[in-house]
């Protein structure tokens, strides 16, 4: 994979502007309320650290996927959820405090469960004594991303109320543009290898994207998680940290072959949580009526 330097410059600009956004929304009484729902973080955490390893498991297996590809997906698996998955959250109604929290629960648990995930990867699918030890780096900076601009948020709603109320519309549309920009620069960046990516491995890869989705949102649901929360679930399983997973592939593993997985799901995750935040908002508008009767 190929680093672009335009792209790498702005991602870190354009999510801090997002997560400042997303602060000036948040008060400390959204993360109160997020103590008083352990079964939604506990539900959450169990599809992103068991389920969805599993998942790409099975897909690997079933696809018949070469052991380089198979590692790339599994070490995407592993990866905590990705900085723009709380904007994603926001933009479909989603309970964004359980998915800031998450985000943050899911980088510190990473340090411990990545290594075992990818280091049984590499021993099923791979020969050879490979070993991946987590890079602390990393973790360090999606806290920097994603904590300190949604703290400065926090702050302004709290001591500026209502210049946080005057900017919560502007800073949404602007989080929007800045969202589609990045998949724009995404998209430009691999326009040359979209094509052989997918014939290679774009079929395994959208099905673990729609799954990781599905998985995400409707397995809260069936567990009797509130709807905001089984919305910020899903987009937090369903947008993986494909920067980090491409760094351990290249660096830390030193295999360009694995980076193409979470390379494609990259580009594929914006546009198929675009659609179906899209979804979740039509679809909550339409039982707004039938609760209405109801009542």
């Amino acid at each position: 994979m190929q680093s672009s330097s335009g792209l790498a410059a702005i991602m870190p600009f354009a999510l801090g502007i997002i997560m400042l956004g997303l602060g000036l929304t948040l008060t400390i009484e959204d993360f109160k309320r997020v103590t008083r729902f352990p079964k939604s973080v506990l539900v959450g955490l169990f599809c992103q650290m068991i389920f969805l390893p599993i998942c790409a498991f099975f897909l690997a297996k079933i696809f018949g996927l070469t052991g380089a590809m198979a590692v790339g997906l599994m070490l995407l698996a592993a990866s905590p959820g990705g900085a723009t998955s709380n904007l994603y959250s926001h933009l479909s109604n989603g309970d964004v405090a359980l998915n800031i929290t998450m985000t943050a629960l899911n980088s510190v648990l990473t340090l411990f469960t990545l290594p075992l995930i990818v280091n049984f990867a590499l021993a099923t699918f791979m020969e050879g004594d490979q070993e991946i030890v987590m890079q602390f780096k990393k973790v360090i900076e999606v806290f920097a991303i994603v904590l300190v601009p949604v703290g400065i948020g926090m702050l302004l709603r709290r001591f500026a109320p209502t210049f946080a109320d005057r900017m919560e519309k502007p800073v949404r549309i602007g989080s929007a543009l800045f969202l589609f920009l990045i998949i724009f620069m995404s998209i430009i960046k691999e326009w040359d290898r979209i094509g052989h990516y997918t014939q290679l491995i774009g079929l395994p890869v959208l099905v673990f994207n729609i799954l990781s989705l599905a998985v995400g949102y409707f397995l809260p649901k069936m567990a009797g998680v509130p709807e905001k929360h089984a919305v910020a679930i899903g987009m937090e399983i369903g947008i993986h940290n494909g920067t980090l997973a491409i760094y351990l592939a290249l660096n830390a593993l030193n295999n360009s072959e694995m980076t193409i997985p979470p390379a494609l799901y990259s580009i594929l995750m914006f546009m198929t949580a675009a659609l179906f935040s899209i979804w979740i908002r039509r679809n909550l508008k339409l039982r707004k009526p039938a609760e209405r009767l109801e009542l």
